[in-house]
């Protein structure tokens, strides 16, 4: 069984000056820390919902995934700064620092912020709301412990949701 460790968020935000919608996960998966990049499990269905709601190819690296973000205008980071943990668990997690993620706001045009799953959307409405003051939506996890959801229920619910800004924006030019 695993065993409690305490431990810090160890890569940086995906975010620039157009992001314009935070998506938000809790913690980094054990195989996320191991390569050094968000949602990385190879189950964790997170880059084909996105693929596929902006109609492009699932990306690989990490090169890849980052660019698909900026071009898309999303920034990506976890609420936890450091925690402590089991393994992947976020039903374990505790001991809470969340992350900074007031401080990037100013830097980008973020209007809306997004919660991949229900662990990250209660964290964040409990350490990182009352110092932003801005409301966040819970979508369906991408996590493959989520199985209630298959990928197109998913990719369907996460687009009715973002793309209420996005979307407007791509059928105009388009």
């Amino acid at each position: 069984m695993a065993k409690y460790q305490h431990i810090s968020h160890i890569f940086e935000p995906v975010y620039d000056e157009n992001s314009e919608i935070l998506i938000l996960g809790s913690f980094p998966s054990v195989k996320s820390r191991e390569q050094g990049f968000y949602y990385g499990h190879p189950r964790n269905r997170f880059w084909q919902v996105l693929a596929g709601i902006f109609d492009e190819q699932q990306p690989q690296s990490i090169a890849e995934k980052k660019a698909m973000l900026l071009r898309n205008h999303i920034a990506v980071w976890d609420v936890i700064g450091s925690c402590d943990i089991k393994g992947s668990s976020d039903s374990s997690i505790r001991n809470v620092v969340p992350a900074d993620i007031e401080g990037i706001l100013p830097q980008t045009k973020i209007t809306r912020i997004f919660a991949n799953g229900q662990t990250a959307g209660k964290l964040y409405q409990k350490y990182i709301q009352p110092v932003t003051s801005m409301q966040i939506t819970i979508l369906p996890s991408t996590s493959p412990a989520n199985a209630a959801y298959p990928l197109e229920r998913l990719k369907a619910e996460w687009r009715e949701k973002i793309a209420l800004t996005k979307f407007v924006e791509f059928d105009m030019i388009k």
